[in-house]
């Protein structure tokens, strides 16, 4: 077993730029990190190019315990190409101040990027920023059993490595759609019989009073 330890590495240093958008855009790839993440992926079918593991980071042995990872998962990530790294490596890799010695590459849902209009409910975020807000947007979601959201161009990156961690795997189930002109998506959904529902502090109108059938909502920063 070959272990990198040099950051000049041509793949540890596509893995690194995996940090900046820029980069996850043109690869169409993003990073996730920690046991969970790894196993959900593994479990949700995502597609994983790279499991990245520490060699000599003793918080790996931790993280199998803490996590109950039995032999049957570790031997579905060996099914995977990894790449072994030393731990003075791993932690240029990592996004996190205690780093479970475990990330992998993924392939982003692209070609998913259609609305499904047989939902009742569509939910779409404008001009929501903060990434841990939007990953708690996706993980709520996706316990409400939605499938789908649709995100303006000023909305933070789906896919920064804070926003993945916050979903706590919702990633690899909500259909995420980037919208270029909103207005003009808002304006194709009515076409569907949809009505749209916005938030309001001058109003006598309450959530509770709504029929959430062929509803678009609308959360605005």
């Amino acid at each position: 077993m070959q272990v990198i330890s040099s950051k000049e590495n041509e793949q540890i240093k596509a893995i690194r730029k995996l940090k900046d958008k820029k980069y996850r855009d043109e690869t169409n790839q993003y990073l996730i990190e920690g046991i969970k993440l790894v196993k959900e992926a593994i479990s949700e079918n995502a597609k994983i190019k790279m499991i990245v593991i520490c060699e000599d980071c003793e918080e790996v042995q931790t993280s199998y315990q803490e996590n109950k990872i039995d032999q049957s998962l570790l031997y579905e990530i060996a099914k995977y190409e990894c790449l072994y790294v030393t731990k003075k490596l791993f932690s240029l890799l990592s996004e996190v101040q205690t780093p479970q010695g475990i990330l992998a590459v993924v392939e982003k849902n692209t070609h998913y990027e259609e609305i499904n209009y047989t939902e009742d409910i569509i939910l779409v975020l404008d001009g929501i920023q903060d990434p841990g807000n939007l990953g708690t947007i996706l993980r709520t979601l996706d316990s409400s059993n939605l499938k789908q959201i649709i995100l303006s161009e000023n909305c933070a990156d789906p896919y920064n490595p804070k926003v993945v961690r916050s979903t706590m795997g919702a990633i690899f189930r909500i259909n995420i759609i980037r919208s270029k002109n909103l207005i003009n998506t808002l304006k194709e959904i009515k076409k569907h019989k949809y009505e749209i529902v916005v938030s309001a502090l001058d109003t006598n109108n309450s959530i509770y009073d709504i029929e959430y059938k062929k509803k678009v909502i609308v959360i605005r920063k």
